[in-house]
């Protein structure tokens, strides 16, 4: 097996364990209290969470068996190559092993030596009785050798097999999972359709909630921007800081961590992407988000993803508090927030705790809302955080 086909292999084994434990955690915080009511709407989005997740797992086991299946095929090839050479080795070994006992029925070795007519013949009749010696040595080994090589491939085979097997076997439980939620989820829009207009109205208000709270962060960014160039009297900059050798070597650092930062929960898994889409129930409907949504559990902290220095606390009416961190010309955002354990100026380090994640009373979900952006212009956090 091709050492790329292999690492390919590992690949896909490591997003499909990735996926079992995003499933097992959307489990954990969004199904796992029963005695809160969730709206119809709720439900639906949960499961359109879920629904895509054990998609992506369907597509990644169809993919390390159709691998395997590649591999299984090889060895089958490289199990009968073996048998034929091992079944020729055996044969010439035998024939070899005759042909040595004919030799030394008829003529006895001794007299073979000593019949030489002088002491150089003698001394290369010697040393072709020690080749021969140790070529019939050399194929003896060279068929255990295959014979064990032989083992290990029907070993490694039968292992492929049973570990192609499982994986059809997840996929059709997934399978089925799939069916009987799309059956529970169709339903629900069914009975959610015929208020469509209502439903529509309120992903719009929230919306416009969230467009208030990400126009009040550019303001602030946007003062930050201004107060750092006057400091440091330059001209005015509306889209970047000016900065201390420190934070250059902050945001630098930061930069180079891209793809490994640490989530901002302990836990999570992300129910809102970055971006425009259209929503995942009123399809007619857009909604956009200048970060991602992570689902947590409840009295989770909201962590810093780096070292910085808090630049704000927002607290917006009619939406739980904000807490935005500079890292030098990168700010992170941390919203929805139900306590805070900083203030503006404190210098953080990475993980530290900087408030405590809302959980919602009526329907029970704990979710945090991660945002960040280099200088004023937002970045997808997906790209920056560490995977599963």
């Amino acid at each position: 097996m091709g050492q790329g086909t292999e690492n390919r292999q590992k690949e896909l084994e490591a997003q499909r364990q990735r996926l079992q434990k995003e499933i097992k955690q959307i489990n954990k915080m969004l199904y796992s209290n029963s005695s809160q009511r969730k709206s119809a709407l709720g439900q639906v989005e949960d499961l359109e969470v879920k629904l895509n997740v054990r998609q992506r797992l369907i597509q990644v086991n169809n993919q390390q068996a159709n691998y395997l299946t590649q591999r299984i095929r090889i060895n089958e090839k490289e199990i009968a190559q073996l048998r034929k050479d091992i079944d020729k080795a055996k044969a010439d070994y035998a024939k070899m092993i005759q042909e040595s006992y004919k030799s030394q029925s008829e003529q006895n070795r001794l007299l073979f030596f000593f019949s030489s007519e002088s002491l150089l013949q003698a001394y290369r009749r010697i040393q072709y009785m020690k080749q021969y010696a140790r070529f019939r040595k050399r194929q003896a080994k060279e068929i255990a050798e295959k014979t064990v090589l032989l083992q290990d491939l029907n070993t490694t085979l039968i292992a492929q097999r049973e570990q192609k097997e499982k994986l059809v076997t997840e996929n059709r439980l997934s399978q089925q999972k799939i069916k009987k939620e799309k059956s529970e989820q169709q339903a629900m829009i069914q009975q959610l359709k015929r208020k469509s207009k209502k439903l529509a109205a309120q992903i719009r208000k929230k919306q416009q909630q969230a467009d208030a709270i990400d126009r009040e962060i550019q303001r602030l960014i946007r003062e930050a921007i201004a107060s750092s160039n006057k400091k440091a009297g330059k001209k005015a900059s509306r889209t970047s800081f000016a900065m201390t050798p420190e934070e250059k070597l902050i945001a630098s650092n930061l930069e180079s961590n891209r793809g490994r930062l640490p989530w901002p929960v302990a836990e999570g898994v992300i129910t809102q992407r970055f971006g425009t889409q259209p929503h995942p129930v009123v399809r007619t409907t857009m909604i956009k988000s200048t970060g991602i949504t992570i689902a947590t559990a409840p009295q989770s902290d909201a962590r810093a993803v780096f070292d910085g220095e808090v630049m704000s606390i927002l607290s917006f009416k009619g939406s739980n508090p904000t807490v935005l961190i500079k890292h030098g010309n990168y700010i992170t955002a941390y919203k929805n927030l139900g306590k805070v354990y900083v203030k503006k100026g404190d210098k953080i380090r990475t993980k530290q705790s900087v408030g405590q994640v809302f959980t919602n009373p009526v329907d029970g979900k704990t979710s945090l809302q991660f945002s960040l952006f280099k200088a004023s212009k937002p970045q997808n956090p997906k790209l920056w955080l560490a995977r599963l």
